[in-house]
């Protein structure tokens, strides 16, 4: 079973709905057979590779919000990132263009390691204070990851996968996603934002049980079809 997850680096709450969707796939029975894939999508693509400002300062400004409400704003979904085990610093968060680390994302797939850069880089941006727009910022985080170094600086430099991530945001638009998280499983059911862990688990179950239905086995040929019971009472 396959599960896309459309999710942007510098989005809060995609951090909060990884952590949620990773507890209900930890306790899904049939884990092992899940493929997840991380797809591209970016809140504000006009951002340059580094911002003037903090990031109060870009809510503020950018989204029309009073300091009073961004300030509201992060300490709640500090408190409720908290409760994912996730330690959030919105005072040290680097306003950057995420691009770049999309890219580093789309090479960390292609070589086995999507998972382990999309953690790092959630955990760069919003607990660490890393510029995630810096390009040595981003091979440190691939070679941790296993990449190569010289792999990893030469993609960023050419943007080998820059038509990868344009058609990661491409495919968003034609399903009509407007915001993320968003969670996409077996091209069939959608789940919109870090919802409950069991949301996801309902989910999960139920994606499963519909990509294998019941197949019925015939009887060989003169056997009796006729033994079982039903409603009116059993074969005799």
């Amino acid at each position: 079973m396959k599960v896309e997850i459309w999710s942007d680096i510098a989005c809060p709450w995609c951090y909060i709905g990884k952590r949620r969707f990773e507890a209900a796939l930890a306790a899904f029975p049939h884990r092992d057979a899940v493929e997840v894939q991380w797809r591209s999508y970016q809140l504000d693509p006009t951002l340059p590779d580094h911002h003037d400002g903090t990031e109060l300062d870009y809510l503020v400004d950018r989204k029309g919000l009073s300091r009073d409400q961004v300030v509201r704003m992060f300490e709640q979904v500090t408190a409720i990132a908290a409760d994912e085990g996730l330690t959030y610093d919105f005072a040290s968060v680097v306003v950057a263009n995420s691009f770049a680390g999309h890219e580093l994302l789309h090479l960390a797939r292609a070589r086995g390691a999507g998972d382990r850069v999309k953690e790092a880089l959630l955990a760069a941006h919003f607990e660490h204070g890393e510029d995630i727009g810096d390009r040595e910022v981003l091979v440190r985080i691939g070679v941790e990851a296993g990449l190569d170094a010289d792999e990893i600086a030469r993609d960023l430099a050419s943007h080998t996968w820059r038509d990868s991530v344009v058609a990661d945001i491409t495919a968003a638009t034609s399903l009509g996603i407007r915001g993320v998280p968003f969670f996409v499983l077996d091209e069939k059911y959608g789940i919109s934002g870090a919802q409950p862990t069991e949301l996801f688990t309902q989910a999960l179950e139920q994606a499963w049980r519909e990509s294998r239905p019941l197949v019925m086995v015939s009887p060989r040929t003169g056997a009796s079809t006729e033994a079982a019971c039903g409603p009116d009472g059993c074969a005799i």
